[in-house]
Parts: structure tokens; C-alpha cells; sequence
């Protein structure tokens, strides 16, 4: 298991350092990030749409020209904005999340960039728990060797203890970001 610290902030991870974000339902990740976190940013949108990713990039004071979306949707994704995308990859379709991803990881600038995850529980409804274990332990690994940050956001309270201890074990640090 991770480093359990209490609402430990973003802007103290290092680069290289993985986390474990646990998050109520509908907060999303992106509103505790730091703003240098948008200075260079890839998020894998399991939630939310680019044009809300964008919005919401916009929001924080964020450039949406610094940050890419690989969007997983069970829906066509219609979108001609700022942000770097990838095609739409269905949320059961693990390998083509995890292609998308490696192609995108190479916009993520060593050193200072950011990967976030945005719900892990969302491919835990498509597909077997342990395939989406080797998903995010690939993905900890490659955002480990490119020293980004990497954030992974887990609405705790939907999961069995089980799948919460699988999902925080190649953590370096969990960070808990409920509301309690």
C-alpha cells in the first residue's frame, strides 16, 4: 500500500511521483491540481467529455493548448477545440486505451509534466478488475519513466477494500481528497 498522508497537496509530488487520488463520485481530479499542473497536461477522460475537459482547464486559468485528452466514451466524440485528442476509445477496449495512452505520453514533457487518470472505477464497470490492474500498473510504470506526475483518482467508497488495496499498490502516495 501507499504513503497514507491526510489532504497532502498536489504541489508537494515530485516528478516521477504516482498517486492515488481517492475522490467522492462527482469531483473530478482536476479541481485540486495545482496550476503549474496545466502547464503541461494529459488527462485520460473517463468522465468528462474534451469540450467539459476544456471548460473546465479554462476554469482553473488554465492553457487549453497545453493539455491532451484521451477520451474514453462509450459515445462518438465530436470535438474541434484546443486540446490535443486522441481518437474516442470505447471504455471495455483496455488495449486501445493503453495505445492511445503510450502515443500520447510522448507530448508529456519529462520532468514537468502531468498524467491524470480521471476515474478508475469507471473501466472496473467494462472490464475484469485484474485487466484494468495491469492497465493502471503499465500506466504508473511508463509515467514513473518519464518522471510525470501521475494522478489517479479512485471513488473509494464504490469500491470493495479488495479493489482499492490492488489499485494502490504500485502507488508511491495516496492523497484523499474526499469529502468526509
Amino acid at each position: 500500500m501507499p504513503v497514507r498522508t491526510e489532504r497532502d497537496p498536489f504541489d508537494r509530488l515530485t516528478p516521477g511521483t504516482q498517486a492515488l487520488v481517492l475522490t467522492d463520485s462527482l469531483r473530478s481530479p482536476l479541481a485540486t491540481l495545482p496550476p503549474a499542473a496545466f502547464e503541461n497536461l494529459l488527462v485520460i477522460s473517463t468522465t468528462r467529455p474534451a469540450h467539459k475537459v476544456e471548460q473546465f482547464v479554462q476554469d482553473r486559468g488554465g492553457d487549453p493548448n497545453r493539455v491532451g485528452v484521451v477520451p474514453v466514451s462509450g459515445s462518438p466524440v465530436d470535438y474541434d477545440g484546443p486540446l490535443w485528442t486522441t481518437s474516442v476509445v470505447y471504455p471495455n477496449d483496455l488495449t486501445g486505451i493503453h495505445d492511445r495512452f503510450e502515443r500520447a505520453l510522448g507530448h508529456v514533457k519529462p520532468g514537468t509534466g502531468w498524467v491524470v487518470f480521471d476515474n478508475v472505477n469507471v473501466l472496473s464497470m467494462y472490464a475484469e478488475r485484474s485487466a484494468v490492474g495491469q492497465l493502471v500498473d503499465s500506466a504508473t510504470a511508463r509515467t514513473r519513466e518519464r518522471t510525470a506526475r501521475g494522478v489517479f483518482a479512485l471513488v473509494r467508497d464504490a469500491v470493495t477494500d479488495s479493489t482499492y488495496e490492488r489499485f494502490g499498490g504500485t502507488m508511491d502516495v495516496e492523497l484523499d481528497y474526499r469529502e468526509h
